[in-house]
């Protein structure tokens, strides 16, 4: 199964870090390949979220499960429905020397064995830039914001 991490540290406090990554709404406003996130349902400690990202400008998009752990600065997403098999991971905020660290994981399956060894690759590095493109907008925003004052 392909695996996806990235990460990247963030001069902001770690509660407020965690506040933005848990307003998936706002996305778009600093995460240019992310065209728009819908909640769809939210509930104690969880919400249901409709992406529409581009991937290399193609579009991608899925309905997810967010699962909020506040204590620990972790939120985990679970795909509901997508064009894709597979779309689990998780984000960990945690606090470092001079701000805070956020790892993103990714763990996919398109569901097609047979082109596996031939997609799988060339995904993981789309999505790796993907990704490592949102955790630099993350980043951005936050240090904007706080004026690059750490924890």
């Amino acid at each position: 199964m392909p695996h996806v991490e990235v990460t990247e540290t963030v001069v902001a406090p770690r509660a407020r870090v965690y506040e933005v990554c848990c307003d998936m709404e706002s996305f778009p406003r600093f995460m240019p390949d992310v065209k728009g996130v819908k909640t769809l349902e939210r509930g104690p400690g969880f919400t249901v979220t409709e992406w529409d990202t581009r991937v290399k400008g193609r579009p991608f998009k899925w309905t997810e499960r967010d699962t909020f752990d506040a204590v620990n600065h972790h939120i985990d997403f679970k795909l509901v429905k997508g064009d894709i098999k597979r779309f689990d991971g998780f984000w960990q905020l945690d606090e470092v020397a001079g701000g805070t660290k956020v790892t993103l994981v990714l763990e996919f399956d398109f569901g097609v064995p047979m082109l596996a060894a031939l997609l799988d690759p060339v995904a993981r590095l789309l999505i790796k830039g993907n990704f490592q493109k949102m955790l630099s907008g993350l980043k951005e925003q936050l240090e904007s914001q706080s004026g690059g004052q750490g924890k």
